[in-house]
Parts: C-alpha cells; sequence; structure tokens
C-alpha cells in the first residue's frame, strides 16, 4: 500500500470518519427529509381526496338544491293556483249569489208593484161602478134598484151572468190551463166562479191563473192553450171600430 503511495492508517481513518458522516447524515438528516417528503406526499394526497369529496359534496348539495328548489317551486305554483281558483269560485259564487238577490229583489218589487197596482185598481172599482151607474140611468132614463146596479157593474167586469163565463158558454176549449185577464181585479167570489165554470170544461185539475190588464175596461180575456177568447170591452170596440170601415 505504502508502494502506491497510499498510507493505510490514514485511509482506515478517512473511511471510519466517512462511515460516521454516513450514518449521522442519515439519523439526521436523510432520514428526517424522506420522512418529512413522505408526510408532505401525504398531505398533498389527502388534500386533493379531500377537494374531490368537497367538489363532490359540492356538486351534490348543488343538486339536492335545485331538486328542493324545483319542488319548492312546484309547490308553490300548486298553491298559487289552487288559491286562484279558490279565489276565482268565491267570486264567481259571490256574483251568483248578488244576482240571485238583485233577481229575487227586482222579482219582489215587481209583485209588490202589480198587488199595490192591483189593490190601487180595486179601489177605484167603486168610484167606476158609480160613475157607470149614472151614465146608464141618464141613457136609460130610469132610476136602477141598488141591487141591480151590482148586478150589472159586476157582470161588465167579470164577465160572469148567473155563475157562467159568457164568452166560454158556446166555446169548446180543452187544455191543462188557463189565464183569465181582467180590467180590474175580480174579488174572490167572482174569480172562484170564473174558475169553477172553466175547470168543469177543461177538469178539476186544470190551472186558472189570473191577471189584470185595465187596457181591455172590461170583460175577460181567456187563453186555453193556443186559444184566445176575447170577451173583452176593448175587443168588442176594436171590432165594432172594424166593422165600420
Amino acid at each position: 500500500m505504502e508502494a502506491l503511495g497510499i498510507n493505510l492508517g490514514y485511509l482506515l481513518v478517512q473511511i471510519f470518519n466517512f462511515l460516521i458522516i454516513m450514518v449521522v447524515l442519515r439519523a439526521w438528516v436523510y432520514k428526517p427529509i424522506l420522512t418529512m417528503l413522505d408526510q408532505r406526499k401525504r398531505r398533498i394526497a389527502q388534500g386533493l381526496e379531500d377537494a374531490r369529496v368537497a367538489a363532490e359534496a359540492r356538486a351534490n348539495a348543488e343538486a339536492e338544491a335545485q331538486k328542493i328548489l324545483a319542488g319548492a317551486q312546484q309547490q308553490a305554483n300548486a298553491r298559487v293556483a289552487e288559491a286562484t281558483q279558490r279565489a276565482e269560485k268565491a267570486g264567481a259564487d259571490v256574483k251568483v249569489a248578488a244576482e240571485k238577490e238583485a233577481a229575487e229583489i227586482i222579482q219582489k218589487a215587481c209583485v209588490d208593484a202589480e198587488l199595490e197596482r192591483n189593490r190601487v185598481l180595486g179601489d177605484l172599482r167603486g168610484q167606476v161602478a158609480a160613475l157607470a151607474i149614472a151614465a146608464a140611468q141618464k141613457l136609460i132614463g130610469e132610476t136602477l134598484d141598488k141591487e141591480r146596479q151590482h148586478a150589472l157593474i159586476d157582470q161588465f167586469f167579470s164577465g160572469v151572468k148567473s155563475g157562467k163565463v159568457q164568452i166560454l158558454e158556446d166555446e169548446a176549449v180543452s187544455g191543462a190551463s188557463a189565464e183569465v185577464t181582467s180590467a180590474l181585479p175580480l174579488n174572490e167570489s167572482e174569480q172562484a166562479a170564473v174558475k169553477k165554470d172553466i175547470t168543469s170544461k177543461l177538469g178539476g185539475a186544470a190551472d186558472v191563473a189570473f191577471r189584470v190588464d185595465p187596457s181591455i175596461l172590461g170583460g175577460l180575456v181567456v187563453r186555453v192553450g193556443g186559444k184566445v177568447l176575447d170577451g173583452s170591452v176593448a175587443g168588442k170596440l176594436e171590432g165594432l171600430k172594424q166593422a165600420m170601415h
């Protein structure tokens, strides 16, 4: 070794020192660095995994939120539609009720007006009768007794003589109902007589309705089915007018 210029003792010391340095470096430098690098690698991997999980969780959360929002929107739309339908129905019900109430008020007013008109016309019947009797007395030049006066007036307005409706005496009629129009309201006994005579011709189940129309002046107009029997004073005057032309 000396021939080669190598000092064996010095070489061994250098080798020993190198080994010591290697052991020290491995124990105090290289191994901690490897450990630190491994820990860092694991932390990076864990961070990436956490980021992936977080991203997936966020995506799932967004999807779930969209689903919840869609469901909430659908429920809200359904409730709005239901509320709108209820409001429309309530409005329609209020309108129908108001229209019904208005129709009932109008109908009642018409009925009340007709009743009041008939009452007034009934009150006028006595006055008209007095004027008619006075005129008749002047025409015939004699005074009629009170009973005869009332009989003539009643016959004039009711069209009934001896319990029979004069206009129906020679008529063949048929139907399930009849409408009787008089110039002034008929009293109960007159209505009973008219109804009895009409039902005797139509049958006991026939329905008889009474109405008032001052324009016919006197007598009766009887409508049975599609047939109209005009025994009114206005009708007779019109017939006379036509005959004179």
